[in-house]
């Protein structure tokens, strides 16, 4: 391992040189580890090849996690320490992303750097698009920012400015009289940073290709390459005889190219191979080539962005007739995993097959048949892939959670082939992925269509011989039975779509056009480079320029978070005698322990100790809280042991070997409702009432009940769980540093856990990557762990939690069941209201009460019911605890509220919105539970997002949109919202400062607060800000300068520097404290009232979607936010949040899933399972408003519960769906509101279709594993009264098919 002067490596560990993979030697710290299977990007860096035979330098993003040492044999690696670094000099990649605001907890800055960097090494001046697939499709995720920032910083290496014009007319958005901008708002501004201080990017001093590789890579001896290891051998073949002499040799051996699928299997599937073989590098597999018979050869040795590359190329060259099969490939290839993936993943699966026989590319082949599978010897050399004809169509289709970088939950390719000039079907094949263990070939179906037109009744039969051939379970894996089936028959009518446009294209006399109606359902949704305003208050221009309050200041970490040397825990140098510690966890939701066999485990090598509950010195279990499982589990990932051991990697095999024996306990409460039949919970009710509501319910029009069911979600901070536990030699102290919320409760538990005094125990947090409330409650119990293996061990401990163990032992935000009982008037006044609220608290109390006070209290949102009641409870079942998230319940609860506003509509005939501003508070009011507040800044926001948003106008638009359309739907909706800030309990809002001036000038404050990416130093640099935080660092700077006021006064011309010098002299003190009491809340819940808060945040935000019901999937076209927000103290910090927030809450609201088995297994454990916005998933047109009033802020809570606005945007199209096919107008649309869930609930003959041969199947439509936390869709139907379609007989006629009584 070395690196030459421009810090690039030439074969080095990937890892970032950590010591948790022994990389010591290197120390670059800068690439981060997040997931470990490539599915994040925080771990990007670029890696570069020298080509022989073309004599080009090629660089791509690489994951490093995936990436084999042994692979870069010849490979120049870049981190982001090689880009730029504040010892030197900084990039001017990594100075636009800070500049423009493109950091918050920074822990994904390096990959996203290196993802722009990557790019802008191959593309100097790169177009927009090229800035959002660089982000967007290359699996960068951040969870903090919402990734406009991001996009931002590298649009300014676009040659043309992109920045503020308008779908690309050129004209500023700020100049269009359209109503729907701010343009009209007066000393309002929209720069958030000055593009006058960027250094320009010059290409021409990126550091050079180191000579020594191109020699390496030139010399004409290639030899064979072993590296042999502890337990495996890699062998890297010199020519293509060499490997087939390997293959035989070796034939179990696996063939590795770029580790995609390899790599993830052996980390996370314990699949272990002896002898690994690499044709990495041969020239035989790495080139295609077009010969003249009509047949593209591409060699099996080239990367999908390779493919990806030369099948552009040949599109561009060949006509389009010719090219059919090609664009169907680039089609899926546009969305097939991340461009770091493509760059290592060869171009098909690396099956064996000869290089001297032809096998055919079909059904028995990709289903792995035995007579065409090939033999262990064997290898594929090449793929040939012909020309398509005139009369040949090829089209590949694929539906997935989210639009880029997710598997498929069903795909396919279909071809046909006709007689010329007619519609009459020679050849028919149709191929489906994801609906069996293999792809399936619907063989038989396309058999029996051979000779058929190409009309609606075929399609008929198609649809019926198709579901009738591909059988899928309903205990198959990966759930979603009825949706995949729907998925098939959904398909395959876009072929047929397709088809039929295409053959009216070549003559349209012959072949009569697809109606009007359908063809938008032809093409999937564009992937747009997002765009919009962000508008703050101006300063006010006679504010000295030296105080930098209320301008948009860059994060005081952000450059340190794009170059890579910003500290986390992981990050920090090895120490003597260090053991990392890996969790032994409990795989029974509710089972006695019978023994624990940890003698196997002691036995490996490196093994230094196993600790269990038996080596807890105080309390195991505090405050409810149960460090080490001892005598019995109650969950599924519940800690039951630690090793510890000289590297992770045999601490984590060592903990694979401990063996433990169970005796399963009765009940097994895995659900709320499981837990409701059994009458298990956490705490008694909590409870909140005003009116009688009882005698209101007797004097309405019309009453409602209903429920909805709100999934968990994931924290998915990019820094996972992390832990440095450093054991003194006196007086049994200890020191941990760690990335916490709360440091004051793991001082407690660790304290509780050692039982020592609290004063021995010091907890060290300057930053942490990502929290989002998951590192409030948890890291104390993890602090105790750790400690207690640091105290047994007595050496120092390194808990660095991997992702997958992480999301199954911290666990996540409470799922919610809501039920209501509404009573209004025709007019939709809302009299009365009755509300009950129960959350899956998990199995131990953790912050559940807390949670469950504050989704009671906050029930109203922003509308006065005179009569209502509102009950809470937490359920206790055999989950891991669930916690703190962001907004702290008022995400889950208050869509319960929206929901029942909207089903009051419904029922009234009534928009939405017209009912909400009807019920709207509209003076200053008491809440329900009796504490008074001005609703003033809540109406102005709720009008200027209606006002601003064009609201009115672009609903016309998407009605008009509606009846043009058959399958794809607009939907807008408009969401209010009022935010309680702080907390009820009185003393949890205190806050104290200690601020020393040294002599020579310099100040420091050390205070309780924590940085989590918000920006609090940032501000509490800029001196005055308004929480409890900074209000005590201004009471103490307060306090210093009274001191120093008379020094002052005698030379007022000095220098800071000499008026300290002078008060030292006098013996004036320059130390102080400053303390804030805290707000003075308080609630009685008893009787139900109080002053629980000390002030609210309010905001509006209106979101428009299009919503594809042939699929259920959805594209997020615009959203308007206008927030309350005070005088910002930092507009950029601020609108960060706010729109970090916001997508996060989307997020939460359509595609992150979390799906566990009825045994209580949590089964999405990675990003591969569990998927979070990405680039592609944001606004195309994003503009935040920061509306000023008197009130403070706390703006990263609040704008959680806008994404809400997103969720029922869908729901107003899938309700425009289902009344154009006459369908019940009520209905339930939980959230999140997944693809599953949206194309169920659009319901036409295609579900229809399935559900009929399903019940002729005699098998349940419906498996899904999230079941549990969202009512399955055959309930919801019980609960409807709506027509149903003619399966069979609509498909005789395209047009929309009308309904049946």
């Amino acid at each position: 391992w070395y690196k030459t002067q421009e810090n690039m490596l030439l074969v080095i560990s990937m890892q970032g040189g950590k010591c948790r993979n022994q990389s010591s030697l290197v120390r670059l710290t800068g690439t981060k580890y997040s997931c470990g299977g490539g599915g994040c990007g925080a771990c990007t860096v670029m890696v570069s090849r020298y080509n022989s035979t073309t004599k080009a330098i090629h660089h791509y993003p690489a994951t490093a996690c995936l990436v084999p040492i042994c692979s870069l044999y010849g490979a120049a690696v870049t981190t982001v320490e090689g880009v730029g670094s504040i010892k030197t000099r900084i990039h001017p990649v990594q100075e636009r992303l800070a500049k423009c605001h493109g950091t918050q907890c920074g822990f994904c800055s390096p990959g996203m750097v290196m993802s722009i960097y990557t790019l802008l090494r191959n593309h100097p001046e790169p177009a927009p698009e090229q800035i959002t697939k660089a982000l967007g499709v290359e699996r960068n995720l951040c969870h903090c920012t919402g990734y406009r920032p991001i996009v931002e910083s590298g649009k300014t290496f676009c040659v043309e400015s992109t920045v503020c014009e308008l779908k690309g007319s050129g004209k500023c958005c700020m100049d269009q009289e359209d109503g729907s901008l701010v343009n009209r708002w007066e000393k309002m501004c929209t720069k958030l940073y000055d593009e006058d201080e960027f250094q320009p990017l010059d290409p021409s001093q990126e550091p050079i290709f180191p000579p020594e590789l191109i020699r390496m890579a030139e010399d004409p001896n290639k030899r064979r390459l072993t590296f042999q290891g502890e337990r495996t051998t890699w062998i890297t073949p010199a020519t293509l005889n060499d490997l087939l002499e390997l293959k035989a040799n070796f034939p179990k051996a696996p063939l590795v190219m770029g580790n995609t699928e390899l790599g993830p299997s052996i980390k996370f599937k314990n699949e272990f191979h002896p002898v690994f073989i690499s044709p990495l590098g041969l020239p035989e597999l790495h080139f295609v080539n077009t010969t003249d018979d009509g047949k593209g050869d591409n060699r099996c040795g080239i990367q999908l962005a390779q493919l990806n590359d030369a099948l552009h190329f040949i599109v561009s060259e060949q006509p389009k007739e010719k090219t059919k099969t090609y664009r169907a490939l680039l089609k899926h290839l546009r969305t097939l995993a991340g461009a770091q993936i493509r760059n290592m993943a060869p171009a098909p699966s690396f099956h064996h097959t000869s290089h001297l026989s032809l096998i055919p590319l079909n059904g028995p082949f990709l289903e792995r048949s035995p007579e065409a599978d090939l033999k262990s010897e064997e290898i594929v050399s090449s793929v040939y892939i012909p020309y398509s004809t005139q009369w040949h169509f090829v089209f590949g289709l694929r539906m997935a959670q989210r639009q880029e970088n997710a598997f498929a939950i069903v795909n396919a390719g279909m071809s046909v082939k006709f007689e010329d000039g007619t519609n009459t079907i020679k050849k028919l094949q149709m191929f489906y992925g994801s609906v069996g263990p293999t792809t399936v070939s619907a063989s038989q179906t396309c058999k029996q269509l051979i000779g058929r037109q190409w009309d609606d009744q075929m399609l008929s039969d198609a649809c019926r011989w198709v579901l009738d051939e591909i059988y899928i379970p309903p205990a198959a894996e990966g759930g979603m039975v009825e949706y995949r089936r729907t998925l098939i028959i959904s398909l395959l009518f876009k072929f047929y779509l397709k088809v039929r446009r295409g053959l009216n294209q070549m003559d349209p006399q012959k072949f009569p056009d697809i109606p009007e109606k359908f063809m938008s359902a032809l093409e999937d949704f564009p992937i747009e480079t997002p765009q919009g305003i962000q508008m703050f208050q101006c300063v006010d221009p006679h504010q000295p320029p030296q105080d930098p309050v209320g301008h948009p200041v860059m994060h005081q970490s952000a450059i340190k978070h794009t170059t890579g040397e910003a500290v986390y825990i992981d990050d920090m140098p090895c120490i003597d005698q260090e053991l990392f510690l890996a969790p032994i966890t409990s795989t029974r939701a509710h089972a006695k322990i019978i023994s624990i066999d940890i003698s196997e485990a002691l036995a490996l090598p490196g093994v230094v100790d196993v600790i269990t509950a038996e080596d807890v010195p105080g309390d195991n279990n505090y405050q409810g809280e149960i460090f080490y499982a001892q005598n019995e589990v109650i969950c599924v990932g519940q800690i039951v042991g630690t090793v510890a051991a000289d590297t992770y990697a045999h601490a984590r095999e060592a903990a694979k070997k401990v063996k433990i024996a169970y005796e399963d306990i009765e009940p097994r409460i895995i659900t709320i409702e499981q837990a409701l039949k059994h009458n298990s919970f956490l705490f008694d009710e909590k409870k909140i009432e005003q009116g009688n509501v009882e005698q209101a319910f007797k004097y309405v029009d019309q009453i409602i009940e209903g429920e909805v069911h709100v999934e968990g979600q994931e924290h998915f901070y990019m820094e996972t769980s992390s832990i440095l536990a450093l054991p003194k030699e006196e007086d049994k102290e200890m020191v941990l540093h760690l990335g916490t919320q709360y440091p004051t409760r793991v001082q407690e538990y660790v304290a509780a856990a050692l039982n020592v005094p609290r004063n021995r125990i010091a907890c060290r947090m300057k930053r942490t990557g990502g929290a989002f409330g998951g590192k409030v409650a948890k890291p104390a119990v993890l602090g105790a762990v750790s400690a207690v293996a640091a105290n047994k061990t007595g050496r120092p401990i390194r808990f660095i939690l991997e992702r997958g163990d992480d999301m199954l032992i911290t666990a996540g935000r409470h799922p919610l069941l809501g039920k209501y009982k509404i009573g209004f008037m025709n007019n939709g006044v809302i009299k009365a209201a009755d509300v009950e609220y129960y959350v899956n608290g998990g199995c131990t109390p953790d912050e559940s009460e807390m949670v469950v006070e504050f989704i009671v209290l906050k029930s109203e949102n922003a509308y006065y019911i005179p009569n209502f009641r509102c009950r809470g409870r937490a359920c206790k079942t055999n989950l891991p605890s669930n916690t703190a998230f962001r907004g702290f319940g008022f995400p889950q609860g208050t869509v319960v509220v929206e929901a029942y506003i909207t089903a009051v509509a419904s029922q009234c005939n009534l928009p939405p919105e017209e009912v909400k501003e009807i019920n709207m508070y509209k003076r200053i009011s008491k809440t329900a539970f009796k504490q008074t507040f001005n609703p003033e800044p809540l109406r102005r926001c709720w009008k200027e997002c209606l006002e601003k948003s064009s609201f009115y106008t672009r609903k016309l638009a998407a009605e008009e949109f509606n009846k043009k359309n058959y399958w794809k739907k607009r939907g807008l909706a408009i969401v209010p919202m009022k935010f309680c800030i702080g907390i009820p309990t009185a003393y949890y809002n205190q806050a104290a400062t200690l601020v020393h001036i040294y002599l020579d000038g310099s100040v420091l404050v050390t205070h309780g607060g924590c940085e989590l990416g918000q920006g609090l130093y940032t501000k509490m640099i800029q001196v005055r800000s308004v929480n409890a935080i900074t209000l005590n660092a201004q009471n103490a700077c307060q306090t210093l300068m009274a001191r120093l006021h008379p020094i002052i006064r005698k030379n007022p011309k000095g220098k800071w520097e000499d008026w300290i010098a002078k008060a030292f002299e006098k013996s004036i003190s320059l130390s102080a404290t400053g303390y804030f009491k805290g707000y003075q809340t308080n609630m009685d819940w008893e009787k139900g009232e109080g002053n629980a808060y000390p002030y609210y945040v309010y905001g509006a935000a209106c979101s428009e979607v299009e919503v594809n019901c042939l699929t259920g999937a959805h594209k997020l076209l615009r959203t308007d936010i206008f927030m309350d927000a005070a005088f910002s103290i930092n507009p950029a910090l601020d609108i960060g949040q706010v729109e970090g927030a916001f997508i996060q809450g989307m997020g939460f609201y359509t595609i992150e899933e979390l799906k566990y088995s009825p045994e209580g297994v949590l089964y999405s454990r990675s990003p591969d399972d569990y998927k979070i916005p990405t680039v592609t998933e944001i606004p195309e047109e994003f503009y935040v408003t920061l509306v000023r009033s008197q009130n403070p802020i706390g703006l990263g809570e609040a704008g959680m519960f806008l994404g809400s606005s997103v969720l029922f945007a869908i729901y107003d199209a899938v309700a425009a769906a289902r009344r154009e096919r006459g369908l019940a107008k009520t209905f339930v649309l939980s959230s999140p509101a997944t693809p599953e869930m949206i194309r169920m609930t659009c319901v036409d003959q295609f579900t229809d279709m399935e559900r009929l041969f399903s019940k002729e199947k005699g098998s349940p439509g419906h498996v899904s594993y999230s079941i549990f936390f969202c009512v399955s869709y055959s309930e919801r139907r019980q609960r409807e009264t709506e027509s149903v379609f003619k399966c069979l007989d609509s498909f005789n006629n395209l047009d929309c098919p009308e309904p049946n009584p």
